[in-house]
């Protein structure tokens, strides 16, 4: 069985996968300040609903980024942890891959997400081929939207980026054309989050590409250590 998990935005978001790449249990929670209290327990509820014992687990997925450090750091920490205590394999994938990846559109696509500071991570990306992988063409990167929209004009743009900005970013489509395979997302027909239900059927299925589990940060985190007391002379 494939556990799958990201954190790398303010969903919490975690599913279950036979090694066919079968859904047998998943769940997605949004909430940006409740990464670590909400892990662990979706976990053992997606492990609970399909009568699973972790050591029934054959691997791992895990979204490493770009994302905010502190829920991203949640995701990785318990992704390598659970892979080194159980002796199965975990597979990073960049979770902008996992949201191209949601769209069924048939057309090239970006991706935007909520990088804070009133920026966005981003992404382009290609068509879908026949097996529904996305080629990433450029990116990921970290920028305000105003500085890259002429970059993915034109484009439908995917992500909670995409209704953060629309102002700057345009009006995105929300009709069925723009449907996902995953109720991740909180607006009707635009997808805002990535999806473990897509991250799971993606690396099941070889149709994601698997990186090493690092995390994407993209810039420095919000938090900095101190630099000691400052002299007074």
């Amino acid at each position: 069985m494939l556990l799958a998990f990201d954190t790398s935005s303010a969903a919490v978001t975690v599913a279950l996968a036979t090694p066919d790449g079968e859904i047998v249990a998943s769940s997605t929670t949004v909430d940006a300040l409740r990464h670590g209290e909400l892990l662990a327990p979706a976990i053992a509820a997606a492990l609970k609903t399909a009568g699973v014992t972790p050591r029934e687990l054959t691997g791992i997925a895990v979204g490493v980024g770009p994302g905010p450090f502190t829920g991203l750091r949640v995701g990785l920490v318990t992704a390598r942890t659970m892979g080194e205590v159980l002796g199965i394999e975990v597979a990073g994938v960049c979770s902008l891959d996992v949201l191209a990846r949601q769209s069924t559109l048939t057309l090239p696509v970006a991706v935007a997400t909520d990088a804070r500071r009133k920026e966005i991570y981003w992404a382009l990306y290609d068509g879908p081929a026949a097996d529904g992988s996305r080629r990433r063409l450029e990116g990921p990167a970290v920028d305000k939207p105003a500085e890259v929209a002429h970059v993915l004009s034109g484009l439908p743009v995917i992500g909670r980026g995409a209704v953060l900005y629309a102002d700057v970013l345009g009006p995105q489509p929300t009709t069925a054309a723009a449907a996902t395979t995953s109720a991740a997302g909180g607006v009707a027909g635009v997808v805002e989050y990535p999806s473990a239900e897509v991250l799971a059927t993606g690396v099941a299925s070889g149709t994601l590409v698997v990186v090493e589990p690092e995390p994407l940060y993209l810039r420095r985190p919000d938090v900095t250590m101190s630099g000691g007391p400052k002299s007074v002379l």
